[in-house]
């Protein structure tokens, strides 16, 4: 039996409605504009939009208001992803000295090949190796397997997630 058959469609679990995906997709899409003009274009009253809003970032959907800042226009065009084989029972002690290293931007606990990857920016490469150099010697790092970036083909973006759960949310 599927997880759809046992639990229904993937959809049934989201608190997230018709509105909310218009909501969302807007804040996507014109990320700088007033609460007020938000509520004006989605034609609902602007308490009823704050509501929402707050709704959204307490259960965790909204996560954040800020800019998206480019690496590489900050001088580090250098993208490589860094997979960290960690001693059994240190993977905390490692992600929290990874937290340290300014150039790691992000870093997932995962499975497969590796316990952690890592996105690493970097300068340059010689940039990069050192910041590889510093990864292994944290206390608890037993190797790291680099992957460089050449070119982004799909950016970050989750408008298409947003406009699914739409769909899915209107058939509901």
């Amino acid at each position: 039996m599927s997880h759809e058959e046992a639990n229904g469609p993937w959809w049934c679990d989201l608190s997230v409605d018709e509105l909310d995906t218009r909501i969302l997709r807007l804040l996507i899409e014109q990320p700088r504009t007033s609460v007020r003009e938000y509520a004006r274009i989605l034609g609902i009253a602007r308490g009823t939009l704050q509501a929402r809003l707050d709704r959204l970032e307490r259960e965790g959907v909204i996560t954040g208001t800020g800019p998206t800042l480019s690496p590489a226009a900050l001088g580090h065009p250098v993208l490589a992803f860094v997979h960290v084989e960690v001693t059994q029972g240190h993977l905390d002690e490692v992600g929290d000295a990874l937290a340290g290293v300014p150039e790691i931007v992000e870093a997932f606990s995962i499975t497969g090949g590796g316990d952690l990857m890592t996105r690493v920016v970097a300068r340059d490469a010689g940039h990069l190796e050192d910041v590889i150099q510093r990864l292994i010697q944290v206390p608890g790092v037993v190797r790291t397997r680099t992957e460089v970036a050449l070119r982004e083909r799909v950016p970050h973006r989750l408008l298409p997630l947003v406009e699914a759960i739409g769909r899915a949310a209107k058939g509901r």
